[in-house]
């Protein structure tokens, strides 16, 4: 296997290849960075363009668009609360309040340096662990995987906002999106209100711009008269001794649960990048910082969508089955060139898959190199004033919705989402935990009806493995933990100081 790594950096590192790999990531984070366009589209819409390419250029290039559309999501996510894409969705509850403190430049270069360590450990553990990740996650069921998206659900509103009531109000929201379209095993309409343009539900990047940008941006003009505008200072680029110190245990930790779940069939990396923000909140000694500002926060979950990008290989390289639409947009890809992902194409195109692996490497560098100087020039998109700033997010953000389908309709969906977003904002409504009830409602609910099914209905489907039995009691350790802490007894009070003397005044 060493032998085959290295013979695959003999590959990568041609000088052809290398090039590939700066234009894959220099593209991936540009078109990252537009809301609503990651890097599935992207490459989606570069797919075409290879067509005259060595099936190993062209992957190489794959790579570097994936791992550069990430870090670009996160970019506009920290400093625009505006994510790219879904994997960057957990960036901006820390993120952002960072960069509005004039911190967005160690907000991304914490990010970017997640998204070195994250990717570098997830692509060693998908050289030496993917066949046996493989293995073991095609053994997981229909129960396991329902069990962790309510975990996620009960976690992200358990964390996010100042209410839970507020929190589960808001994950409903999401949930009810996700209902809207055709019934995928019944085929019937729900909640199309007989419009074809709803038949196919509304598309997640939708939403997540809706919700993120459009109803930022309304926020931000209701309140454009009431509070003049100040350029937010860009600050020092690089992290101090103390971000370093709270930031290297996050980077490290990010891999451990992103890389699993990227690896899992029906994964990716929105479940872990939660998981991972929890995570951190429960272990830091900062708690009150989080979401006003902790760099944990952003630390933690971009190591852990990197990781989970190099997972997501293992699936799809081993098992052909793909997790994340990138992934399945590159099986299209190995399609086109005739090559067919399985167990067995380790061994008949084994010079390609160890050259993209080793590719991995080399375009995580590029990705460091390049963009962990360009943080300050980033963070100065904060000082354009925002009357500029914000139309050209909606102007991004109607295109980003419009590429989607290419569909008129779907830019009055995004609008009236938008409206709604505004909405939540008002009243004090988290936005996550709606984006978390979008992305992962409708595959919830396909997970729980396959394990009804072959249960013959008997909820004790739901429950019928270790693993999903586990899971389930951590939910509930998260859901009583506040009723739990308050009936045990409290410590006795530590002996108070003998008051001063009183001055009379």
């Amino acid at each position: 296997m060493l032998q085959q790594l290295i013979d695959g950096f003999g590959t990568a590192l041609t000088p052809t290849h290398i090039a590939m790999a700066a234009i894959g990531v220099l593209l991936g984070t540009a078109i990252g960075v537009l809301p609503g366009i990651g890097p599935a589209m992207a490459v989606a819409l570069l797919l075409p363009v290879t067509y005259g390419l060595e099936p190993t250029g062209a992957f190489i290039m794959f790579a570097g668009i994936y791992y550069g559309g990430m870090f670009g999501g996160s970019t506009t996510s920290i400093l625009l609360n505006t994510p790219g894409e879904s994997a960057a969705v957990v960036a901006a509850i820390d993120g952002n309040p960072m960069a509005r403190k004039g911190r967005g430049a160690q907000a991304l270069a914490a990010a970017a340096i997640g998204h070195f360590v994250g990717g570098i450990l997830g692509t060693i553990a998908l050289v030496v662990l993917a066949p046996v990740i493989a293995k073991h996650a095609v053994d997981i069921g229909a129960p396991d995987l329902f069990a962790i998206m309510v975990l996620a659900f009960i976690a992200v509103t358990s964390v996010l906002g100042g209410s839970r009531i507020r929190g589960v109000a808001s994950l409903l929201i999401g949930l009810t999106i996700g209902l809207v379209g055709l019934d995928e095993m019944t085929g019937q309409q729900r909640l199309t209100f007989g419009s074809l343009h709803l038949a196919d539900g509304i598309d997640v990047v939708i939403v997540a711009v809706a919700l993120f940008a459009v109803g930022e941006s309304l926020w931000v003009a209701a309140h454009l008269r009431r509070n003049a505008f100040k350029p937010i200072p860009v600050g020092r680029p690089w992290l101090s001794r103390a971000d370093l110190k709270r930031t290297w245990k996050p980077w490290l930790r990010g891999p451990l649960i992103g890389f699993p779940f990227g690896a899992v069939p029906a994964g990716g990396a929105e479940i872990p990048t939660f998981l991972s923000y929890v995570t951190e909140k429960r272990l830091s000694k900062h708690k009150d910082e989080f979401g006003k500002g902790a760099i944990e926060g952003v630390a933690g979950p971009e190591a852990t969508a990197s990781a989970s990008a190099a997972g997501t290989l293992v699936s799809m390289l081993t098992l052909g089955l793909p997790t994340t639409a990138v992934a399945a947009v590159m099986l299209a890809a190995f399609q086109q060139y005739g090559i067919q992902p399985g167990p067995l194409l380790f061994e008949r195109e084994s010079s390609l898959v160890w050259g993209l692996i080793a590719s991995l490497f080399v375009g995580l560098t590029l990705l460091l190199v390049l963009n962990l100087p360009l943080a300050p020039l980033w963070a100065k998109l904060l000082r354009i004033p925002r009357p500029y700033l914000y139309a050209g997010i909606l102007f991004f953000a109607s295109v980003g919705a419009y590429a989607v389908n290419a569909d008129i309709f779907d830019l009055l969906v995004m609008f009236v989402i938008g409206l709604l977003g505004f909405a939540m904002r008002r009243y004090g409504l988290p936005v996550l935990p709606a984006i978390i009830g979008v992305i992962l409602g409708p595959a919830a609910e396909q997970q729980m009806r396959r394990a009804l099914q072959l249960s013959d209905g008997d909820l004790s489907g739901l429950v019928n493995t270790p693993f999903s039995i586990v899971v389930y009691v951590l939910i509930l350790l998260i859901v009583f933990f506040p009723l739990i802490n308050r009936l045990l007894p409290s410590r006795p009070p530590a002996a108070e100081a003998e008051p001063r003397d009183k001055v009379d005044v």
